[in-house]
């Protein structure tokens, strides 16, 4: 079963020189990084195992043999300690030895037995921080490589269907495969982790401990607090906010939602449907640029784009996401009756501005710097300086307006130092999980690589489809849903692209971009999708409601999450550019076919809908689906014709109960 990271079980408490040694080994892992990043680049074979050294050791003294909820005992520190020594041998190894590696033919008996402890250990540092599911995934594919004719395993080649079959590989070249060359363990996953996504989860811990996340929620109160569902409708845009600093969905969720979800509560949303909401915009934040959890990085390094260029094509997409989210909340609430919050009970934007206006600047540092072309680990290592300068200035500030004493400014700088080792200490905390996943996903490629699967996979692919696209793109969502109820999202994206991508791009000719987009997106639906979902079960753990009916209620407003890449799938121009005429008709028709969609789905806009109208949005919503312009002018006039008469039925009968506001008290 799937493991939920972010809402562990209650912890034992670790021994206090357990938490300073967590403490100092993951400052060490921060500086390190920040070094890497913007003093002296290293090479991969440095930069990798020395990250993942690091990573390793912290995982083990984080999640004990037999769980968090249980003492260690001297068992668990007999094994604990080996695995924490392994660990340290995996990350020093190769960086030790690497002109005798670089150098030699075939690997020594040493190299290969390193290569088995590496593998064991990173499978085992994967079942305790991601969960059971990956270590079975990755220990699968190993199985897998065994199973050939001439593998360890040939007696399995015999269980395996003819496409899947392959020659095998013996443990020796396995072990060397894994971590004596880039297309292993320290391949482009665990590259992309020991780089841009570990810089970025740090600026998000240095953005969290000076107080950015209580910045955006307070705005996004502000700015939408006195709409109708006003608390819903800051959930949604706090989320977007805080998923340009998160890297996870379900962080999102307990973030955002201890804030967002009781005010939805007493409003009137129902618990479940409070949840709901706030894990479907949550489940936005990864795909909200700039960050967009890991993905931007793992898009740019697959398909050799610059990272800016995925960014700036990400935000319409995730704009229309988004507004999908907000205008279901809107109706929502409307058809429930609902008032936003009074004045008194919301913050100002004047004041929240005025007190944490300095956290927009690191942001906007970081949009320049990356349009301005910096790579995006050096864009990270200044937006880490630049979060560090804007706060030590507000520090500064609020200093010398409240009065300059010795006392106070001795205070100043040791909270500053204090904040500053938290920061470091919380974002290589944050970075194992992600690293863990990406050295097991590694294993994946490498095996993928060695033994051709993605081919014979895609052939598999293009058989179960027939060769239609719609059938393909749907087997694609089913796979990643099932590998969702045991991967992480970032896992799983990568798992699926080398698995599918070959064959959406090759055999049915999908531009490499869209069908990155498309998996990426098709990834993040196991946080919404029943019957795991882990965004709507951290949903559920905030609203008290019931896990499976608050994962409904988040599938139901994610729904742009399964149209939006479809529709870049037919309008690429959407995604691509093109003649402008035709970039602004496919935008146009993507929010008429999103908002005739909400429309149908809750029966609902400016007033009730008709069963009938609701029947036939859904053609309409279909043809501008369709890749024929005829077809989407159509859809588009019967849509704008739909939606018309609803407003016009919805003001008579406001115009009807204006003069008797007695007779409809009802």
């Amino acid at each position: 079963m799937t493991t939920i990271p972010d809402i562990p079980a209650p912890e034992v408490p670790q021994p206090r020189f357990v938490i300073r040694a967590i403490t100092v080994i993951g400052i060490a892992l921060s500086l390190f990084q920040l070094y890497a990043a913007g003093v002296q680049p290293l090479g991969l074979f440095f930069q990798r195992p020395i990250h993942l050294g690091f990573v390793l050791v912290l995982c083990f003294l984080l999640y004990p043999a037999f769980g968090r909820g249980k003492a260690r005992g001297p068992l668990g520190w007999a094994i604990d300690g080996v695995l924490i020594l392994a660990g340290i041998a995996a990350g020093a190894w190769v960086p030790l030895n690497i002109d005798t590696i670089a150098n030699q033919i075939f690997p020594r008996p040493i190299d290969v037995w390193m290569g088995i402890v590496t593998i064991i250990v990173v499978l085992e540092a994967a079942r305790r921080a991601v969960g059971l599911g990956m270590t079975l995934i990755g220990a699968f594919f190993i199985v897998y490589a065994f199973a050939g004719n001439r593998g360890e395993l040939p007696f399995l080649a015999d269980w395996m269907p003819g496409i899947l079959n392959h020659r095998g590989y013996s443990l020796d070249r396995l072990a060397s495969q894994m971590t004596l060359g880039a297309e292993g363990i320290f391949g482009i996953p665990l590259g992309v982790a020991a780089t841009f996504v570990f810089i970025f989860v740090l600026f998000g811990a240095f953005l969290e401990v000076t107080g950015a996340g209580k910045f955006f929620i307070d705005l996004a109160y502000a700015a939408a607090g006195k709409q109708r569902g006003g608390p819903a409708k800051a959930a949604v845009i706090a989320s977007a906010g805080m998923g340009s600093i998160s890297g996870s969905a379900i962080a999102n969720v307990v973030t955002t939602g201890a804030f967002t979800i009781p005010l939805m509560k007493r409003l009137g949303y129902r618990p479940a449907q409070a949840g709901g909401i706030e894990a479907a915009a949550s489940t936005g934040g990864q795909i909200m640029p700039p960050l967009m959890g890991a993905g931007a990085f793992l898009m740019s390094e697959f398909t050799r784009m610059p990272y800016v260029d995925i960014v700036l094509v990400s935000i319409f997409p995730a704009i229309l996401y988004f507004g999908t989210v907000y205008l279901l909340v809107h109706i929502a609430a409307v058809k429930q009756g609902m008032q936003g919050l009074s004045a008194e009970e919301l913050p100002s934007v004047r004041k929240v501005l005025a007190e944490g206006w300095h956290f927009l600047l690191p942001l906007v540092a970081l949009v320049i710097l990356l349009v301005a072309g910096y790579s995006p680990m050096r864009v990270g290592f200044y937006a880490i300086l630049a979060i560090m300068a804007a706060a030590s200035a507000r520090a500064l500030w609020d200093f010398q307006r409240n009065g300059p004493t010795a006392d106070r400014f001795v205070a100043m700088c040791r909270r500053g130092v204090a904040l500053t080792l938290e920061a470091l200490d919380l974002g290589a905390r944050n970075a194992v999980a992600v690293s863990v996943a990406c050295a097991v996903a590694g294993i994946i490629v490498g095996v993928v690589g060695l033994t051709g699967l993605g081919l014979k996979f895609s052939a598999m692919m293009i058989a179960f489809s027939g060769g239609n696209i719609v059938l393909a793109l749907i087997l694609v969502l089913l796979a990643s849903l099932v590998l969702g109820m045991g991967l992480p999202v970032t896992a799983a994206y990568i798992v699926l692209i080398i698995l599918v991508g070959p064959a959406l791009t090759e055999q049915f000719g999908m531009p490499i971009l869209i069908a990155h987009l498309v998996v990426f997106w098709y990834s993040q639906d196991s946080n919404v999708t029943p019957p795991v979902a882990l965004a709507g079960f951290a949903g559920a753990a905030i609203a008290g409601s019931k896990p499976m009916e608050t994962s409904v209620q988040a599938w139901k407003y994610a729904k742009g999450l399964y149209l939006i890449p479809l529709f870049m799938v037919f309008n690429p121009e959407i995604i691509l550019g093109g003649p402008l005429p035709l970039v602004l008709w496919s935008g146009a028709i993507a929010i008429l076919g999103l908002v005739a969609f909400a429309a149908a789905l809750e029966g609902y806009l400016w007033g009730p809908m008709s069963v009938w109208m609701r029947i036939l949005l859904v053609p309409g919503v279909v043809a501008l689906f369709w890749p024929n312009l005829t077809v989407e002018i159509v859809g588009s006039l019967l849509i704008a014709l739909l939606l018309g008469l609803n407003w016009s039925v919805a003001r008579r009968s406001a115009g009807d109960a204006g003069p008797r506001p007695a007779a409809s008290g009802s």
